[in-house]
C-alpha cells in the first residue's frame, strides 16, 4: 500500500508555521512528514531557512502518529557525522520511534558556509560512506574510535540511544550510488520516479529488498495546488523554478543569486510542464502516479508556497489524499 507524506519545506516557511502545518497535516491524514535540512533557500524569494533539527524536535512533541524524516541531511561538511548520530538518536527518543534519518551527499548551497570548500562528487560519496559507518557504530551505544580517510572520531559515546535504533535512508541517483549505498542503508531515497533504481537496488547484494524485504523507496514531488491555475503557475515559477536544473546543476551552485541567474530564462509554462499547478486534483494524482508506477512505496508531497499552505491543508489535503489512495495500488 502506497503511503503519502507531507513536506515541511524549511525554505518557504518559518519555524512556528512549520510546526503548525505539521500538526494539521497529521490531522488531514498524511502517513509521514519529511523535513528539508538547508542553511539557505534556493531562491531569495522563498525567504526562510530555520534549523531543521529544532523544528523536528518541536514537531515530535506536537504530533502523535505521523512518522518523521530528514529529506535529507548531509552528514559530512556542515555537520560532523558524530554530531548527526547524537541528534538523530535524541530525536528518535523524542519521537517515540517514529523517526528515520535520511542522508545524502549534500549541495554546495548549504555546505560551503563552513568554509571547507566543496569537494568533487567522488570525494563527497566517499565521505558519506564513512559518515554512515560512524553513525551506525555510535548508534550501538558503544565507545567509538574511528580513523578514516576523511573523518576521525575519538572516544565518542552517544549516551542516549533509542532501543529501536534509527533507520537510515540514503539518497541515490543511479547504478553506482545504489551499488555503493544499498548495502549500507535501510531505505532508498530518490526525487525522480525511476523504476531502474528500484530494480538495481533489489538486485544489489546486501541491500534490503524494497517491498517484501521491508525496505521503503521514498520519493518526493512538488505540486502547486491553488484555486486558480494562473496563480498556481506564477507561484510555482516564483518559488520553484530552480527545480528545473536537476541534481547535476543544483548540487554545485553556491548561492540563491546563482540559482536566480541559472533560472532567469525559465518561464511559468516551463515550470508548469514539470509541476502540476492549479485546482485539478486528478491532475495532481496523475503526476504522483509516476512514483508508484516505478515501484516507490512512499511519496512525499511538496505544496509550493507558504501563502497557500494553510488553504491547501484546509481545503485540498483530505480530498487529495482520498483520491491518491483510491488510485494507488493496494499492495
Amino acid at each position: 500500500m502506497t503511503r503519502f507524506g507531507y513536506t515541511l519545506m524549511t525554505e518557504q516557511s518559518g519555524p512556528k508555521q512549520l510546526v503548525s502545518y505539521a500538526t494539521q497535516a497529521e490531522r488531514a491524514g498524511f502517513d509521514f512528514e519529511v523535513s528539508s535540512d538547508h542553511y539557505s533557500p534556493w531562491l531569495a524569494t522563498q525567504g526562510h531557512a530555520p534549523y531543521a533539527w529544532t523544528v523536528l524536535g518541536a514537531v515530535a512533541q506536537a504530533t502523535e502518529r505521523v512518522e518523521l524524516m530528514t529529506y535529507v541531511t548531509c552528514p559530512t561538511l556542515r555537520y560532523h557525522p558524530a554530531v548527526v548520530a547524537q541528534k538523530a538518536a535524541t530525536l528518535q527518543i523524542l519521537a517515540d520511534g517514529r523517526f528515520t534519518l535520511g542522508l545524502g551527499s549534500g549541495e554546495n548551497l548549504n555546505e560551503h558556509v563552513v568554509g571547507e570548500g566543496w569537494p568533487a562528487v567522488t570525494t563527497r560519496l566517499e565521505m558519506l560512506e564513512e559518515a554512515i559507518e560512524i553513525i551506525r557504530d555510535l548508534h550501538t551505544g558503544k565507545v567509538v574510535d574511528f580513523r578514516g580517510v576523511h573523518f576521525k572520531v575519538e572516544s565518542a559515546h552517544v549516551w542516549d540511544v533509542p532501543e529501536q535504533g534509527v533507520p537510515i535512508a540514503v539518497a541515490v541517483s543511479g547504478e553506482r550510488s545504489v551499488g555503493r549505498f544499498g548495502p549500507l542503508a535501510d531505505h532508498l531515497v530518490a526525487v525522480e520516479p525511476k523504476a531502474d533504481l528500484i530494480d538495481q537496488w533489489n538486485a544489489t547484494d546486501g541491500a534490503p529488498d524494497i517491498g517484501a524485504g521491508g525496505a521503503r523507496a521514498i520519493g518526493q514531488i512538488p505540486i502547486c495546488w491553488a484555486p486558480d491555475e494562473d496563480r498556481a503557475k506564477a507561484l510555482a515559477h516564483d518559488q520553484f523554478r530552480w527545480f528545473a536544473g536537476g541534481w547535476g546543476v543544483n548540487a554545485d551552485l553556491p548561492t540563491p543569486a546563482g540559482f536566480a541567474a541559472a533560472t532567469q530564462f525559465v518561464t511559468p509554462d516551463d515550470v508548469a510542464d514539470n509541476i502540476a499547478c492549479g485546482p485539478d486534483l486528478d491532475a495532481i494524482v496523475e503526476s504522483v502516479s509516476a512514483f508508484w508506477d516505478a515501484g516507490f512505496t512512499d511519496v512525499a508531497l511538496v505544496q509550493i508556497g507558504d501563502e497557500l499552505q494553510q488553504r491547501f491543508l484546509d481545503e485540498a489535503a483530505e480530498p487529495l489524499l482520498d483520491k491518491l489512495r483510491a488510485a494507488a495500488p493496494s499492495s
